[in-house]
C-alpha cells in the first residue's frame, strides 16, 4: 500500500489534474480491475499504463497538481490559485469552501491549483486530492511528504506571483478576512478575489466596523469592548446601567471581536458571567479583543449575498434576496436554551434548530430597507466582489433602541440593523452564497466564476480573460421532471432519491445533493433530484402503511435548484410548500425578478457574462407509486441515497425491481439482511474460521427495558455476554445514531430515560465515561442490541498539543485492534475493496454523526499509515473484506466498519451499510482518491450509476 505521494506520476497528475476534465475522466476510469475495463479501449489502456509507469521524484510528487500547467497553455487557461486553511478555528470550514469551489469552477478554460495555510501560517502547495479530506488534521501530519512547503510566506508569494494569474482565497476568520493574506498578495502584487487588506482590516474588526457603520448613519447595537485581561468591572457595570440592563441578570451576547462563523459566541447573564465568557474567549486564544452587545429581544436575524457587478474598480452592488435565520426550538423546557444565538453547530451542522427563509417573512419595505443598506454598506465599507452581511430586523412591537430618527435603518415596521460583515463568506454546498445565487438564476459554477471574471476586471493583464465568453456555460436544465418524455433527447435520465423519515434523512439530504451536483457536470445526463417523504397527510402512520410503505404513507417530491440547497429534510419540505402557496410564490417571483434586472443591468455589459443558468420552477409532488410508475416512462436510473428505513432495508430495492427499473448499490435481498445486524452476523459467522469474527448480541424489545428493574437488565446482560463494557445500539438504524458506551446500570438508566422521554439527543458527557453528542433516532427504535464494547487502541494526533516539528501521529499500542471503515465497490460476486481508512475518535469512544460525514469534523487516515499496519496485514484485511461482501451478495457499492487486527490482518465485522454516506468529505472520496489512479468525486459517482446498469438480475 503506497501512499498517493508515493504513487504519483507526472502524467496521472496531469490526468486527474481538474483542467483537463476529458483526461481526468478517461484515465480515471481504470479505477478497479474487473469491473470498468469497458471504459478504457485497449490503445488507452496501454497508452496510460506506460505513463503510470514512470515514478516521479518526491521533489516532484510534493508539486503535486498545484503547479502543473503547460507554458503553451498560459495564453488560453485562467490559472486560478485557491488558498484554504489558516490558523483559526473555521480552517476546517475553510477546507470545505474550498472543496466546493475546486468542484465548481474546474474546466478547460480555468486550472485550479490548491494551496493551503496550517495553523503556525506555513504555506504548502497540495494536491486537489488532499482538498477532498474530511479536517486539516486528516493531512497535517503527512503535509512534509505529500506536499511543496514554502520556506517563508515571501517566498509562497513569489511562488504565487509567478505560477497563477488570480489568487482565490477561501479562509475563513484571521489572516482571510482581516487583512493579512491580501496584504500579502498586494506586496507581491499577487492579483486577487475580493476586499483589500486596509478595507478588510476596517470591517473585520466586529467593535471597528460598528464604529463605521455608526459614522456613515446605521443604526447599531450598544456594545462594550472588552480588551485584553485589563478589564475595568466598573465601567462596565455602568454600561449595564446606561442600556437599562440589570448588572446582575441583564442579558448580553458575548463574541471576539476578529472571528467568523459564529465561533466563541455566547450568551450571558450580567456582567460577572459578561466578564467571565470574556475571559475564557482571551483565554482561549481566540481574541485579545472581546464585545459585549445587547442581546436582541424579539428580532429576527437575516443575511444578504452583496454582488459586484461593476466594470473596473466601479462599484455596482447588487444584494441578492436575504435570507431570514428562524431558531427553533422543540418543546425545550431551557428557557436560556431559548435564548441561544445562531452559532457554530447551528450554522453548520444539520440540525432542526434552525430553519431559512429565502426571501425573509418580513414586509417588502424592510426586504427593500436591508437590500439599499447592504448595498449602500458594501459601497461604504470599499468591499469587492462579493460579501455577505448579516443584521437583525426588531419589528415595532418590541423594544426600541434609542437612536437618532434620521439613521439608516428605521422603518414604520422596525428597524434593520447591520452586525456583522463577512469579507469571504462560506462556499460549502449548499451555504447562503449558493442559496440566494440559485434563488436568482444562478448555479453554483455561474456564481463562482462570475466572482473570479468580475475581480478579473480590476486587473489590466487580465483583461482578455474577463472579456472572452465563459466557456463553462451550458443551456439551462431544468430539474424537474417534465410531462412524460424520456427526458431531452439523447441525454439519460437519472433520478437522485435522499431524505426519509429515519434519524438519518439529514445525512440522506447531504449525500443526495452531493450527488446530484457531481452528475449534473456530465453532458449526457439529465438528473433530477428527489426527495422522499412522508406525506402531511399521514403525519399519524398505521400498521397498514408501515408494512406497505409505497401504499399512500409515502410522497416523493421533484425539486428545482435551489429548493435542494438546504440543510435539512424539513426545511425542504417546508421550502416546498411555502413555494406553492400562491401569495408567497407571487412574491418570490416579484423579488427574483426585480433582483435579476439589476443583476442583468450590470452583467449584460460584460462580454464574459452570457445568461443565467437556473430556471425559476415549482416542486412537484407524486406519490411514491406515480413517481415509479414515471419512473419507468421515461426510462429513469434511480440513484439511492436514501439511508435507513425504505432506502436500505430492501422495500425501495423490491419496488424498483418489480417494475425493472435500474438503480445503484445491493439488491432487496441484501439490503434486508445488511439492515438487521443480527442477520448480518448469522449470514457470516461460518466464516470464523477464514479470519472473519462477529460479536456476540444481545436483542432487547424497547418495552421489556423500560419495563424491567435496570440493575436486574444490567446485571443479566453482563452476564450474558461475558463483559463489564456495553455498546448499545438501535437494531434497525446506522450513522451512529444511537450508538452508546454503557459502563454501569446508572448509564443504562440515563439511556432508557431518553428513549421513555423520546429525546431526539442526548448531551455530551450524560454517561459515566466522556462522550460527544449522541443524536438519537425518532421515533425511538423498538429493538435494541447490546453487544460486548469492543476495546481498540488509541490514535491521537498530536498537533494541537505539541510543537510544529514533532512527531502528529501517536498510536498506544495495547490491544491491536483498530476500527477500519472500508468502501465496496463492483459487480456481484466480484467485489473490489477500497482502501481502508482508519477512524480516529475526537471525543468519547463512539463516532459522533458529525464525525462520520460533516465535512470540518472527524478524522480518518487514508491510506491506514504503515507504521500502524503491515502492507501484508492490511492486503489481508481488504481479501476478507471483499469476502465479505460476496458472501453477502453485495453489489454497487456500500461500506463495511468493522474492527481490524494489526497483526493478522483478522476482521471483526461491526456493520454493513448498504447505502453509504455520499457526502461531499465522505471516506468513501478518501478511499477512491487513494487508488491509482486516483478517481475524482463526480467519476466516482459516474461508475456507480454506470454499474446500476449492470447489475445481475
Amino acid at each position: 500500500m503506497t501512499s498517493l505521494a508515493c504513487g504519483s506520476t507526472l502524467s496521472l497528475l496531469r490526468a486527474a489534474n481538474p483542467n483537463n476534465t476529458a483526461r481526468s475522466l478517461h484515465l480515471s476510469s481504470n479505477l478497479l480491475p474487473g469491473f470498468t475495463h469497458k471504459l478504457l479501449t485497449a490503445s488507452s489502456l496501454s497508452s496510460s499504463s506506460k505513463t503510470v509507469g514512470v515514478r516521479v521524484t518526491r521533489a516532484a510528487a510534493q508539486v503535486a497538481d498545484a503547479v502543473l500547467v503547460d507554458k503553451e497553455d498560459k495564453s488560453r487557461v485562467l490559472r486560478v490559485g485557491v488558498i484554504c486553511g489558516g490558523p483559526s478555528a473555521e480552517r476546517g470550514i475553510s477546507l470545505n469552501s474550498a472543496r466546493s469551489v475546486l468542484d465548481h469552477i474546474q474546466g478547460e478554460d480555468l486550472h485550479v491549483s490548491c494551496y493551503y495555510i496550517d495553523s503556525h501560517l506555513n504555506a504548502f502547495a497540495i494536491s486537489s486530492a488532499q482538498v477532498y479530506s474530511n479536517t486539516p488534521s486528516d493531512f497535517d501530519f503527512k503535509l512534509e511528504s505529500l506536499a511543496q512547503g514554502f520556506q517563508s510566506l515571501s517566498e509562497f508569494a513569489e511562488h504565487l506571483a509567478n505560477s497563477v494569474d488570480i489568487v482565490f482565497p477561501v479562509i475563513h476568520g484571521q489572516f482571510g478576512e482581516d487583512g493579512g493574506i491580501q496584504e500579502l498578495l498586494e506586496k507581491y502584487n499577487v492579483p486577487f478575489v475580493g476586499t483589500g487588506s486596509k478595507e478588510c482590516q476596517q470591517a473585520f474588526n466586529k467593535y471597528n466596523a460598528s464604529l463605521g457603520l455608526s459614522k456613515y448613519g446605521f443604526v447599531t447595537v450598544p456594545s462594550f469592548l472588552v480588551q485584553g485581561s485589563e478589564v475595568n468591572q466598573d465601567e462596565l457595570s455602568e454600561w449595564f446601567v446606561s442600556n437599562h440592563l440589570d448588572v446582575n441578570s441583564g442579558k448580553v451576547v458575548v463574541k471576539p471581536t476578529r472571528a467568523g462563523s459564529s465561533i466563541g459566541v455566547t450568551v450571558a447573564y450580567g456582567v460577572s458571567d459578561s466578564l467571565t465568557k470574556a475571559n475564557e474567549i482571551i483565554s482561549q486564544g481566540i481574541d485579545d479583543g472581546v464585545l459585549v452587545e445587547l442581546f436582541l429581544e424579539g428580532g429576527s436575524e437575516f443575511t444578504a449575498i452583496v454582488l459586484d457587478v461593476g466594470q473596473g474598480f466601479d462599484c455596482q452592488p447588487v444584494v441578492l434576496l436575504p435570507t431570514e435565520v428562524e431558531l427553533q426550538f422543540q418543546g425545550s423546557g431551557d428557557v436560556r436554551e431559548k435564548d441561544a444565538i445562531f452559532n457554530y453547530r447551528r450554522k453548520y451542522l444539520p440540525t432542526q434548530q434552525v430553519a431559512y427563509h429565502t426571501p425573509p417573512r418580513f414586509p417588502i419595505e424592510v426586504i427593500k430597507s436591508i437590500r439599499e443598506g447592504a448595498s449602500l454598506l458594501f459601497q461604504r465599507l470599499g468591499l469587492r466582489d462579493f460579501a455577505r452581511i448579516d443584521g437583525w430586523f426588531l419589528p415595532s412591537s418590541t423594544k426600541a433602541l434609542s437612536s437618532s430618527e434620521d439613521k439608516f435603518g428605521i422603518t414604520e415596521f422596525g428597524t434593520v440593523l447591520f452586525t456583522d460583515i463577512n469579507l469571504i463568506s462560506g462556499m460549502e454546498q449548499t451555504s447562503f452564497l449558493f442559496q440566494q445565487a440559485s434563488k436568482v438564476g444562478f448555479s453554483h459554477s455561474n456564481i463562482l466564476r462570475s466572482i473570479i471574471s468580475r475581480a478579473c476586471l480590476r486587473f489590466p493583464e487580465l483583461a482578455t480573460y474577463s472579456s472572452k465568453s465563459s466557456q463553462f456555460q451550458k443551456n439551462i436544465k431544468s430539474s424537474k421532471l417534465n410531462g412524460t418524455s424520456k427526458g431531452r433527447e439523447g441525454f439519460r435520465k437519472v433520478f437522485v432519491l435522499f431524505g426519509g423519515d429515519t434519524s438519518e434523512r439529514q445525512v440522506s439530504l447531504m449525500s443526495g445533493t452531493n450527488v446530484w451536483l457531481n452528475l449534473q457536470g456530465f453532458d449526457d445526463l439529465d438528473v433530477t433530484p428527489c426527495l422522499l417523504a412522508r406525506s402531511s397527510d399521514h403525519s399519524s402512520t398505521t400498521d397498514s402503511d408501515k408494512k406497505d410503505p409505497g401504499l399512500n404513507s409515502i410522497e416523493v417530491w421533484s425539486l428545482p435548484y435551489s429548493l435542494v440547497l438546504r440543510h435539512t429534510t424539513e426545511e425542504v419540505l417546508d421550502a416546498c410548500m411555502e413555494a406553492i402557496e400562491p401569495a408567497r410564490a407571487a412574491l418570490t417571483s416579484h423579488l427574483r425578478n426585480q433582483v435579476m434586472n439589476e443583476l442583468a443591468e450590470g452583467l449584460t455589459k460584460h462580454g464574459w457574462f452570457t445568461g443565467f443558468d437556473i430556471a425559476d420552477e415549482l416542486p412537484v409532488r407524486y406519490s411514491l407509486k406515480e413517481w415509479i410508475k414515471f419512473a419507468k416512462e421515461v426510462e429513469a436510473t434511480v440513484f439511492i441515497a436514501v439511508h435507513g428505513g425504505i432506502g436500505e432495508d430492501g422495500t425501495l430495492q423490491f419496488l424498483l425491481d418489480t417494475e425493472g427499473i435500474p438503480y445503484t448499490g445491493p439488491g432487496a435481498m441484501a439490503s434486508k439482511t445488511c439492515m438487521d445486524k443480527v442477520a448480518t452476523s448469522l449470514a457470516l459467522e461460518h466464516l470464523k474460521d477464514k479470519g472473519v469474527l462477529t460479536i456476540n448480541k444481545v436483542v432487547k424489545k424497547k418495552e421489556d427495558l423500560l419495563k424491567m428493574p435496570v440493575r436486574q437488565t444490567w446485571n443479566d446482560l453482563i452476564s450474558k455476554l461475558q463483559c463489564e463494557t456495553l455498546c448499545i445500539k438501535p437494531a434497525r438504524d446506522g450513522c451512529s445514531t444511537g450508538v452508546a458506551r454503557l459502563c454501569c446500570a446508572e448509564d443504562l438508566a440515563v439511556y432508557a430515560k431518553a428513549l421513555d422521554d423520546c429525546l431526539l439527543r442526548i448531551p455530551p458527557n450524560s454517561f459515566s465515561k466522556e462522550h460527544g453528542m449522541i443524536e438519537m433516532p425518532n421515533p425511538p427504535p423498538e429493538l435494541l442490541i447490546f453487544e460486548p464494547f469492543v476495546e481498540t487502541d488509541e490514535i491521537v494526533l498530536s498537533s494541537k498539543t505539541v510543537s510544529y516539528d514533532t512527531q502528529r501521529l501517536l498510536w498506544k499500542e495495547h490491544s491491536r485492534w483498530v476500527e477500519v471503515t472500508v468502501g465496496v465497490i463492483g459487480k456481484r460476486g466480484s467485489m473490489h475493496s477500497l482502501s481502508p481508512s482508519i477512524t480516529v475518535k475526537e471525543t468519547g469512544d463512539i463516532l459522533s454523526l458529525e464525525e462520520k460525514f460533516q465535512g470540518g469534523t472527524g478524522i480518518n487516515l487514508t491510506p491506514p499509515p504503515v507504521s500502524i499496519i503491515s502492507n501484508e496485514a492490511l492486503g489481508r484485511c481488504k481479501q476478507r473484506i471483499e469476502l465479505i461482501a460476496n458472501t453477502l451478495q453485495l453489489e454497487g457499492f456500500s461500506r463495511i466498519d468493522a474492527f481490524v487486527n494489526v497483526d493478522s490482518g483478522e476482521v471483526l465485522i461491526i456493520e454493513v451499510n448498504t447505502v453509504p454516506g455520499m457526502t461531499p468529505s465522505t471516506v468513501l472520496i478518501h478511499q477512491a482518491l487513494a487508488e491509482q489512479p486516483p478517481v475524482y468525486p463526480h467519476r466516482f459517482f459516474r461508475t456507480l450509476l454506470d454499474l446500476a446498469t449492470e447489475r445481475v438480475v
